[in-house]
């Protein structure tokens, strides 16, 4: 176990950037918090949830792939990718720590996605521990441990001091780069996490029902006419999807301007009525058919093909951010009456 002085965290962000770049959550002038590149006499947000997780770090809002240049029959590939560059994320919080692992379930898996691989491959994740976690958290729902985050550094904030500790190679072999991290004590976080899984024990949605879901429960869900209901007041905007850690869909587009041909990949939500929409037209038509279908890949299909784990990790963002307060804790409790009675 490290620590150093949370007054000289300018000085360990400034050690790192020099070894590697450092995205960090800033918040803008509006109050909103961020994931953006650390430069000097940035302000961290070291409290709270970024609006958006450190997914875009490896799977970007908007990436090119690749480009052609046509000159007659003659097709030439033109590579478009960064070259590969190590980095860091420093104060991924519990909920976007496991949510990466999700995303390796898809981006990882045969044929592996090499642009996701690649920016995991050469990133350190440095997670830190939600010292003060939102009413609309509701993680340890889903197993995870808001006070002892996973990633190859874990951080605390135990009053001036920040607390580090390192758990993988990655993190051990940037650990050494930094000699201005002075030695605590092994169990110098124990108190942090006392306080912060007590909190958390009381969080209103901390211990939601979930038994009603999972793997196997597609022909108990599917047609409950709650589904009608819980999706009239739903408009179709994609603001969850957007702001979601687990969210995978993309689109990818071609764009050519006469000479070259650019194509990039896009996020993409399946709240839209075009999305995956093709010359047959749309196989979910309604909106509906959309949203049943977003919820039930989070909470019953991705279960069934992994082991049983859920593609949600109780960040709470669509809680926070749905224009009309629909979210998945409304879903599990409306759809889960029945397991609970």
């Amino acid at each position: 176990m490290k620590k150093i002085a949370i007054a000289n965290l300018n000085a360990l962000f400034s050690a790192i950037a020099g070894e590697e770049k450092l995205y960090l959550p800033i918040s803008d002038s509006t109050g909103q918090t961020a994931f953006a590149l650390w430069a000097e006499g940035a302000v961290p947000a070291l409290e709270g949830n970024a609006v958006r997780s450190a997914k875009d770090s490896f799977f970007p809002q908007v990436e090119n792939m690749m480009g052609f240049k046509v000159t007659g029959k003659q097709i030439e590939l033109l590579e478009t990718r960064d070259p590969a560059e190590d980095f860091a994320v420093f104060g991924v919080r519990a909920c976007d720590a496991r949510s990466f692992q999700i995303l390796d379930r898809v981006f990882l898996a045969e044929p592996v996605d090499s642009y996701y691989a690649q920016r995991r491959e050469h990133c350190t994740v440095i997670t830190l521990a939600c010292g003060k976690p939102a009413e609309t958290c509701f993680c340890t729902a889903f197993g995870i441990d808001p006070a002892e985050p996973q990633g190859d550094i874990t951080c605390w904030l135990s009053g001036d001091t920040l607390l580090w500790q390192a758990n993988t190679e990655k993190g051990t072999a940037l650990t050494q780069k930094l000699p201005m991290l002075e030695e605590a004590e092994a169990n110098a976080a124990d108190g942090e996490k006392a306080a912060i899984r007590a909190i958390a024990d009381r969080l209103p949605f901390g211990k939601l029902d979930l038994s009603a879901f999972g793997q196997g429960k597609t022909q108990v869900l599917f047609n409950r006419p709650e589904w009608k209901t819980l999706s009239e007041s739903c408009i179709g905007c994609g603001t969850c999807t957007f702001i979601c850690p687990t969210c995978q869909c993309y689109d990818i587009q071609e764009f050519s301007n006469g000479k070259t041909v650019k194509r990039f990949r896009c996020w993409d939500s399946c709240m839209y009525s075009d999305f995956t929409k093709m010359s047959a037209g749309q196989p979910r038509p309604t909106q509906m058919e959309r949203f049943r279908q977003r919820f039930l890949h989070k909470l019953v299909y991705f279960p069934d093909n992994n082991e049983g784990i859920f593609s949600c990790v109780g960040c709470g963002r669509c809680l926070r951010k749905c224009p009309i307060h629909m979210n998945i804790v409304k879903v599990a409790k409306t759809l889960g009456k029945e397991a609970q009675a």
